[in-house]
């Protein structure tokens, strides 16, 4: 069980957190962002991905939904803001993702919560100004 809440107060802080923190995860998590555009949900990703070893360059994958990194284990990227159905999940093989045992990220992860996926990590992130978020972490 992991449980963290801290301030941020830059982009580099957050990325350094995410950094820390990858070292909780295991093969087969799934993480779960909540978060406003902006927040900062791509920063921690970015920061996971560095944790876990990987030399790729981070980005939203806001068109692309799926970006898939490097790394021990791999981390695998998704942005669902675009996803409003299940048959939208189904079409870009979210579910064979599953089979990969690799850590799964998921940003915008309120669009596909109705279809029996269970996050075993959350990440909020609250925008408290410009520059400042407050980071809430769990991990079951």
């Amino acid at each position: 069980m992991y449980d963290k809440s801290m301030i941020s107060h830059s982009t580099d802080e957050t990325e350094n957190e995410a950094v820390c923190f990858a070292g909780e995860l295991e093969k087969g998590d799934i993480i779960a962002f909540f978060g406003g555009l902006g927040a900062g949900k791509t920063a921690f990703i970015r920061g996971l991905a560095k944790g876990l070893g990987s030399s790729g360059f981070v980005t939203s994958p806001t068109f692309t939904i799926c970006n898939e990194y490097d790394g021990s284990p791999s981390l695998i990227h998704f942005d669902m803001y675009r996803i409003k159905t299940e048959a939208d999940l189904e079409s870009i093989g979210f579910y064979d993702y599953l089979e990969k045992n690799a850590i799964i990220a998921i940003e915008w992860f309120e669009n596909i919560s109705g279809y029996n996926i269970t996050p075993t990590v959350t990440v909020d992130i609250e925008t408290i100004d410009e520059n400042t978020r407050k980071i809430n972490i769990k991990k079951t």
